[in-house]
């Protein structure tokens, strides 16, 4: 008979094992049965049928978020589509259109009219520890709803998306993701969303990503108000990271954590301003920064061209920048080499 031992020095034989077993089980078992009937296969045409009725296209999941059949996905999934349609696991399908897309954080909302639609609740990513259960459902190669489990490996990951753009803020798992889950959701064992699946890394094992639920809330207020995210840019990639408590009374913080600028774009507001990868921001027009939501939060399209303070560390010294906020639309024209 084999035995193991606990942390706490205690033998667990095989019914503890079982016991231990089934109660994992349970959990995904449940939150898959709450959280899938929501969940959508999404397929695009993104061109007129060629002469055998082929069309390129592509395919991805989503999942229903409010009763009136607003559906959160990826920008990626989406994105150019000429026709979308998604597909329900009671069999239903529907012809959806585009209501809104922000690649900057690879999300975007698309919309089917339907009565009795199931939804998915959208939960507190904030909330999040690493080690923590959590459970992605999609489509991936067309196996439809299919359910993998894992933990959450990280958090304030940054990532580049398909598009191009550095996403920040993003939830690491090893929850099992594969082309065709983009867009479904990660759900915790009470079957809230917390994140929206969205990237792996090949050819690596066990490194998935997706975008935190706090992020698709605001975003998605967002989309569902102005149809894109109006925000002002400041042309920086950022992590959290947390402050050594000297350091915070030494300076009369008012947060233990701050945003390492982990990129600084080249001819960026940022770059102007003197920012330098490796500092630590901490405070932004005089609003405390522990988190890179909280700067993406304020750089609101009001702030395009007010010079405002930026506070940051570098090293163990305080540095106070000014920085001028830029159009984040006329930004997104420009590199496309497009007029204004």
């Amino acid at each position: 008979m084999t035995e193991t031992i606990s942390n706490d020095g205690v033998e667990i034989g095989p019914e503890e094992d079982a016991e231990a077993l089934d109660a994992y089980s349970r959990t995904v078992i449940s939150a898959a049965k709450v959280a899938s009937p929501a969940v959508v296969n999404i397929e695009v045409r993104h061109g007129k049928p060629d002469g055998r009725g082929h069309a390129p296209g592509g395919s991805g999941s989503g999942f229903i978020f409010t009763p009136d059949g607003f559906i959160l996905t990826n920008s990626h999934v989406v994105h150019g589509a000429k026709q979308i349609e998604a597909s329900l696991p009671d069999g239903r399908r529907f012809g959806a259109e585009l209501v809104g897309e922000d690649p900057d954080t690879d999300l975007a909302i698309i919309r089917v009219d339907g009565p009795n639609l199931p939804t998915a609740t959208l939960g507190d990513s904030g909330r999040l520890k690493v080690g923590q259960l959590v459970v992605a459902i999609g489509n991936p190669y067309g196996f439809q709803y299919t359910v993998t489990a894992g933990v959450v490996s990280g958090l304030s990951r940054s990532l580049r998306s398909v598009s191009g753009r550095l996403v920040d803020n993003v939830i690491q798992t090893d929850a099992a993701l594969n082309p065709g889950n983009s867009g479904g959701p990660l759900v915790n064992g009470r079957a809230e969303v917390v994140g929206v699946n969205t990237a792996i890394i090949r050819p690596a094992q066990g490194l998935c990503f997706a975008i935190p639920s706090n992020t698709a809330t605001f975003v998605a207020g967002q989309l569902l108000r102005f149809g894109r995210v109006k925000r002002s840019y400041v042309g920086l990639g950022g992590q959290d990271v947390p402050l050594h408590r000297r350091i915070v009374r030494f300076h009369k913080l008012a947060a233990e954590s701050g945003v390492m600028v982990i990129q600084v774009e080249p001819g960026s507001p940022a770059d102007h301003a003197g920012v330098r990868e490796g500092d630590i921001i901490v405070e932004f027009d005089g609003v405390a920064i522990e988190h890179m939501d909280e700067l993406y939060r304020l750089l609101t399209e009001d702030r395009v061209g007010k010079t405002t303070e930026m506070t940051m560390l570098r090293g163990l010294e305080l540095h106070a920048l000014m920085v001028t906020p830029a159009d984040k639309e006329h930004q997104g024209r420009a590199a496309a080499g497009e007029s204004n």
